[in-house]
């Protein structure tokens, strides 16, 4: 095993390509990338990561990833978010969603969240999240199927709009609740399942090329410019992971 790639509904397991070395894991929570780090892999791969039922990951168990060598990747989903939030400690993020987050066009959390099924239904998707609502739209646009004005009030309306509620059918309903012109409404949900795009699935599919190549490159450990400082808060919380999953802190010399 020389990589490990945490995902879920962003890109689940009947997308994912077979790759030799390549371990795939289930949505990451707060305590499973230093896990993962423990057994030592070239790379790690940060797409799908939960938040608000369970603690999400924690940026010190990222930092301490890449101080032990490990190259950390994220894309599409809360790997988008944490590594434009890390890029200057040496996380690598890949494609749009990440780009749009590090240049602060994007800064909300709900841009990638999404409702959807467990590990045992490949983790359905029953809501969209909004990155792809705003790449659909975005397509729709170029495409000449909206003008710009009804595709900026329906991102308004998107928006607007509870993570947990947000569907294309729940938008258009919205819209033509706000007297948005019928006619370009009925045009976009005629054009949709033809025309949606799943910006997420792009890059994580990005993300997974970029660790190929670097595998392929054979470059050497990840040197950082930081060290992580063992607090209290963070020894007592490692001990914990350590002593719920038998697992023993190997560091790097």
């Amino acid at each position: 095993m020389t990589a490990i790639v945490f995902a879920g509904p962003s890109f689940p397991p009947y997308m994912r390509p077979d790759i030799a070395g390549f371990e795939w894991r289930p949505p990451l929570q707060r305590g499973d990338l230093y896990l993962a780090a423990l057994d030592q892999p070239a790379l790690i791969g940060v797409i799908d990561g939960y938040f608000e039922t369970v603690p999400t990951v924690w940026h010190k168990e990222i930092l301490w990833a890449m101080s032990q060598g490990i190259h950390v990747y994220g894309a599409a989903s809360i790997g988008a978010l944490r590594a434009a939030e890390l890029a200057d400690f040496g996380m690598k993020g890949v494609g749009h969603i990440y780009r749009q987050y590090r240049t602060g066009e994007l800064t909300d959390d709900d841009e990638v969240a999404v409702l959807h099924g467990p590990a045992e239904v490949d983790y359905v998707q029953v809501t969209e999240a909004m990155v792809n609502v705003r790449a659909t739209l975005e397509h729709a646009l170029q495409s000449g199927i909206v003008e710009p004005d009804v595709a900026s009030a329906l991102v308004e309306v998107a928006k607007s709009l509870f993570y947990k509620d947000r569907t294309y059918e729940a938008i258009v309903k919205a819209a033509t609740a706000r007297r948005l012109a019928s006619d370009a409404l009925d045009r976009f949900a005629a054009w949709l399942p033809r025309g949606q795009l799943d910006q997420k699935r792009i890059d994580a599919e990005e993300m997974l090329h970029a660790m190929m190549a670097h595998l392929e490159r054979g470059v050497p450990p990840l040197e950082v410019c930081y060290q992580v400082a063992h607090t209290f808060a963070w020894e007592e919380a490692r001990q914990l992971i350590e002593r719920a999953t038998g697992r023993t802190l190997h560091t790097r010399p």
